[in-house]
């Protein structure tokens, strides 16, 4: 935004000056993020910027970390055509690693969006009792450190029959610690709070009169739910399913404590093989995360605009 003309030298001085500090900012929080895209193209196994990339010279850049995400674990990769692919499907760790993280996070996410969803809905309803106490349970996760959670969630999934004082039944019944039920069920509870705020923000611009309307017109609760009240808020709905989504996909701390050997995710991957084996390849992984992830932001910032309109709200 230009200067107005009528502007003060104090305020022109103050304008260019908050426009440093913002790109200041801007350059804080972006820099150790954008710093491993070049990295991840170097062309020797070092963290650091080589001689060749500094002077730019082509022999410096190389795509063979990117390449190492599909044949590292591969029982041939020097196949090619559809015995390459498949091979890589069926063997490569990080694939399946990317596998497990999009069957995991969809999953949760579903969980997640169902489950928020109505708590925001039952919570925007004035009749609710204790609504703040319930809201601060509900949120909770966000809140409390997340190393807390894992280890309860590790003790409550081992063995759910013996701390709800369940007797009588064999000493793993319902065990899910090790299993994709319980990683989902871990994923879920980290992302259901986000579900609540954002379609909870949403509802608050809802006009309630809409569904007194339709039930004057003889609309019953479950035609005016998905023909009047889920259209208006399902910016919000979808907006809280990406957070969830992208907590699910970035969890490594709940992962560790409940997840077995089959449940690799992506950042357990990355966490496995920053512990045993340091590879630019990790770099390449981060690339693709960083560009997924701007991706998903993008998408969440033209809903919440489009969420804007819907209600009458110009956006700024």
């Amino acid at each position: 935004m230009a200067v107005p003309t009528y502007a003060t030298p104090l305020e022109r001085v103050w304008h260019y000056a908050y426009l440093v500090i913002c790109g200041l900012i801007f350059f804080f929080l972006i820099a150790p993020i954008v710093v491993i895209i070049p990295l991840s193209f170097n062309a020797e196994p070092y963290f650091t910027f080589t001689d060749k990339m500094r002077s730019f010279d082509p022999d410096g850049y190389s795509m063979r970390w990117y390449r190492s995400l599909l044949t590292f674990g591969m029982q041939n990769p020097d196949a090619s055509g559809w015995a390459f692919w498949s091979d890589a499907w069926a063997n490569a760790k990080w694939v399946q690693a990317a596998k497990n993280s999009i069957i995991i996070g969809v999953a949760s996410t579903i969980v997640a969006t169902v489950l928020g969803t109505l708590a925001a809905l039952g919570l925007s309803r004035p009749e609710m009792p204790f609504r703040r106490a319930i809201m601060a349970i509900l949120i909770s996760p966000m809140i409390v450190p997340l190393i807390i959670t894992a280890t309860g969630m590790f003790f409550f999934y081992s063995n759910p029959c013996e701390l709800l004082g369940i007797v009588g039944l064999p000493t793993n019944c319902g065990r899910l610690a090790g299993t994709y039920l319980g990683v989902i069920l871990a994923h879920a509870t980290l992302g259901i709070p986000f579900v609540i705020i954002t379609v909870t923000a949403t509802l608050v611009g809802f006009d309630q009169s809409l569904n007194r309307a339709a039930a004057s017109l003889g609309a019953n609760p479950r035609t005016t739910f998905f023909r009047v009240t889920m259209p208006l808020i399902l910016p919000g709905v979808i907006s809280g399913a990406l957070f969830a989504f992208v907590t699910s996909f970035d969890e490594v701390v709940a992962v560790l404590f409940i997840a077995g050997p089959d449940q690799q995710t992506i950042p357990r991957q990355m966490w496995n093989g920053i512990r045993e084996q340091i590879s630019p390849a990790i770099l390449a992984v981060a690339t693709l995360l960083v560009i997924f992830s701007i991706a998903l932001l993008t998408t969440v910032e033209l809903l919440r605009r489009r969420s804007e309109r819907i209600r009458g709200v110009t956006p700024h």
